[in-house]
């Protein structure tokens, strides 16, 4: 499926059955709630559609983006499977944010198209508002939220779990690190892949690449990387709010492993001084800072109907009052 357009009638087909799917195995039940979110393009179209499909009453924001299309070309998309999945009635489209829209919402999604989320935000939302991340606690970039003014406000703030069986985001973590080997002209099987990862991606991405081929060595700090026959070495740690691999850290790979390729999964690094140091980097164009060089979607739809309806379902739970269960779908960012 393409990041930016569903084709045809066959892709829409496939993306509404994946989302009926997930709705009846996570029990999604929006009957009643007003939710804020953004209308996208592509797989991310799905996130209003998932919504209305669920009862909810949905206002989908959208505005232009460089990678991503125009706000009027979100709209279309989004209203296109939204009359696809016969629930266009129950979505209303704007450019921009409205205040009305916040003093009515039940549930606001970080959705890219509304971040950051300022404190101007969330003074509109009703104090029994939630605002739904999607992706885990643990994940939390400081600049998507003001969550300093959530706190004051009271307003919570529900995180998926990724790991959830009903969720299962995180085991499509390999395949796409395998993709984006690919992408930079890597082909992973038999070779070693050496993989710097601090965080809980590491068993996902390691069975991905194992599964692709690869002889998957695991570094969980840059200070323990060693030397090796290296086809690759894979960045995957935790973003933060100064480059996870700087000049000195980056000088020790290029030390120990000359001319090998690092590819940027997750975690910010200093660009320039992996040029300077002959280090290629992939992808040439640097992620939004704290953000993942390659997008779920790269998968398709699936991973991303799971993530969105998942991260759905948190806030519903939260917004019912009920205490998120420890393993269980929804988190609270404290």
């Amino acid at each position: 499926m393409s990041d930016d357009h569903l084709r045809d009638g066959d892709e829409k087909e496939a993306l509404l059955e994946s989302i009926l799917r997930r709705i009846a195995i996570l029990e999604l039940d929006l009957g009643g709630r007003e939710v804020v979110t953004e209308a996208a393009t592509g797989a991310y179209a799905a996130t209003a559609v998932i919504a209305a499909l669920a009862g909810a009453k949905v206002h989908a924001c959208s505005r232009d983006t460089a990678r991503h299309g125009t706000a009027r070309d979100a709209i279309e998309a989004t209203r296109e499977l939204a009359n696809f999945a016969g629930v266009d009635h129950r979505i209303t489209f704007s450019l921009g944010v409205p205040d009305a829209a916040l003093w009515r919402c039940d549930i606001l999604t970080n959705s890219g198209r509304l971040r950051p989320i300022t404190a101007t935000h969330v003074r509109l939302l009703p104090k029994t508002a939630v605002i739904a991340l999607m992706f885990e606690d643990w994940e939390f970039r400081a600049g998507d939220i003001d969550i300093e003014a959530c706190r004051d406000r009271g307003i919570k703030v529900a995180a998926v779990n990724e790991r959830h069986p009903a969720v299962a985001v995180f085991p499509f973590l390999g395949p796409l690190c395998v993709v984006q080997l690919a992408d930079a002209g890597i082909n992973v099987e038999g070779r070693s892949v050496a993989l710097l990862c601090d965080n809980p991606f590491a068993p996902h991405l390691a069975e991905g690449l194992n599964r692709a081929g690869a002889e998957v060595t695991l570094f969980d700090r840059p200070e323990k990387f060693a030397p090796g026959d290296w086809a690759a070495v894979v960045v995957a740690l935790r973003p933060r709010d100064d480059d996870v691999l700087g000049a000195a850290e980056l000088n020790v790979i290029a030390r120990q492993a000359p001319h090998v390729p690092l590819t940027q999964f997750w975690g910010d690094l200093d660009r320039q001084a992996a040029n300077e140091l002959g280090i290629r980097v992939w992808p040439p164009t640097p992620p939004s800072r704290g953000h993942m060089g390659i997008l779920l979607s790269r998968l398709g739809s699936e991973p991303i109907v799971r993530l969105q309806s998942g991260g759905l379902k948190a806030a519903e739970i939260v917004f019912s009052g009920r205490e998120p269960e420890a393993g269980g779908v929804a988190s609270l960012l404290r």
